[in-house]
């Protein structure tokens, strides 16, 4: 397994070298100028010093070198800084905004927490209220607790975020009055009263994001627990005498994780990129906001930041599913 994990990772750096090639190019091809939002009155010497100072004048190999330099070296660097008190990017370039102006991932670090508060928080309760229906569906197949599960489960797959966020502010906020309708962004977590507010606003939008997760997750796991419930194996451990609770906990939920992990492994990006729609309908200032601003206001270098953190996500947790699958079923190795 610490063989398989090494060659992996290994591989993951021409993998993501690739995709950084990738995503670069096909930013540099997309319509748009970032000069575009300039007021007219500027004059045009003064937007050309601009573009220049932006670096937009220097060569397209040359620009993806300072980026690659300025993503793997600097930011690092910058890191190691914060935390250990060095000076090793001390008057080194980072990647600036275009928009802001500002380093991008400071702008990213600012924004993370507001996400992870939010989606990171839907993304763990529809997990924890997911797996149970779905074993429990499968193991009661047809039965009323698997018709309203299936029922749930095709609410939350057909009503789109942008709807349902509307319904909820709707109802518990205007007619009921019992949360806010706005995120607050601003708000700092000092005190129980401030803990309290919290976990006021962020009911609406984790009830938005949990429904959908849930409907997704809950399928995968019904379906996999059915299809090893007719096993062989599962009618020899019935067999030897094993009780119900051991044969369908143990034996049936080990196998049918194995699929499951790999859905809820590569859902994990998603929490960092955020959820674009339920941000913009809460006012949720977080990483998929941020990004819809990038991409509104052509700033490529904040787009490619964050397009390919997503993608270094992305590998990461494929290769934390593939290890998850050795544990979980000893059959499988990686010789």
């Amino acid at each position: 397994m610490l063989t398989f994990t090494i060659r992996r990772l290994i591989l993951a750096v021409p993998t993501l070298l690739f995709i950084s090639l990738v995503i670069f190019l096909l930013l540099e091809l997309a319509p748009g100028d970032p000069m575009a939002q300039v007021p007219l009155t500027v004059p045009p010497e003064v937007k050309e010093k601009m573009r220049e100072a932006l670096g937009l004048g220097q060569p397209m190999h040359i620009r993806f070198w300072k980026w690659l330099v300025q993503f793997f070296w600097i930011e690092p660097q910058v890191m190691i800084d914060h935390y250990l008190g060095t000076s090793f990017s001390a008057g080194d370039l980072r990647v600036i905004s275009w928009q802001t102006r500002s380093p991008v991932m400071d702008i990213v670090i600012q924004r993370m927490p507001q996400t992870l508060w939010v989606v990171g928080t839907a993304y763990v309760v529809a997990i924890l209220i997911a797996l149970p229906i779905g074993i429990y569906s499968a193991y009661r197949q047809y039965s009323w607790f698997d018709q309203l599960g299936t029922f749930v489960s095709m609410v939350g797959f057909s009503v789109p975020p942008f709807f349902s966020g509307v319904l909820v502010i709707v109802i518990f906020s205007v007619q009921l009055g019992w949360f806010p309708s706005i995120y607050d962004t601003t708000h700092v977590v000092d005190s129980w009263d401030s803990f309290v507010y919290q976990l006021k606003q962020m009911i609406m939008p984790v009830m938005v994001l949990a429904l959908q997760i849930t409907a997704q997750l809950s399928r995968f796991m019904r379906a996999s627990m059915l299809d090893n419930l007719n096993q062989d194996y599962v009618r020899t451990a019935r067999a030897k005498g094993l009780s119900e609770y051991i044969v369908v906990m143990v034996h049936v939920l080990r196998n049918s994780m194995i699929p499951v992990v790999t859905v809820i492994a590569l859902g994990i990006p998603s929490i960092f990129g955020g959820a674009i729609i339920t941000e913009q309908v809460f006012k949720v200032n977080g990483i998929g906001q941020l990004l819809i601003g990038a991409i509104q206001a052509n700033d490529l270098p904040m787009v490619q930041t964050l397009t390919f953190i997503f993608a270094v996500l992305i590998v990461l947790f494929n290769l934390i599913a593939d290890v998850l699958y050795g544990i979980l079923d000893p059959r499988i190795r990686y010789d």
